[in-house]
């Protein structure tokens, strides 16, 4: 059992995976992420400033779901994220299709290259072999 403090309100809970947030906090915030989304789809164009006031959530929050991919900027607007690895400018999460593209390529390749390593090709023990395991009748 893994228990945490709650990282919004301190209480203990048993924690399982993702956000050290207990299940009431995380119901709150799901509250008020789909507030942010009914939002957003009312006023579009609304900048992150705007909607945190609208909508009493931290700006750094509404950043946090962009980057999650909960939300998107739209291509009209004037905020855009900057992909982590070579800084172009994207509508949500945290990297750009390019540096996607590359990090799938570079993963793919690593698996194959463990796969090829971790299988070794065996030779055929001839029943001549004296370090043969298998002992053969002749």
């Amino acid at each position: 059992m893994n228990i945490r403090n709650c990282r919004v309100c301190g209480r203990i809970f048993n924690y399982m995976a993702g956000s050290p947030v207990c299940p009431a906090c995380r119901e709150t915030m799901e509250a008020k992420f789909q507030e942010v989304k009914e939002y957003i789809r009312e006023h579009s164009g609304a900048g992150v400033a705007e909607v945190a006031e609208a909508c009493d959530v931290e700006p750094s929050q509404i950043r946090q779901w962009l980057r999650e991919d909960r939300l998107e900027v739209t291509e009209d607007s004037a905020m855009f994220l900057n992909c982590e690895i070579c800084g172009a400018p994207i509508r949500s999460g945290k990297y750009c299709d390019k540096c996607k593209l590359e990090m799938t390529r570079g993963f793919n390749d690593v698996i194959r290259s463990s796969r090829t390593a971790a299988a070794p090709v065996e030779k055929k023990k001839s029943a001549d072999d004296p370090n043969a395991k298998m002992r053969f009748l002749k």
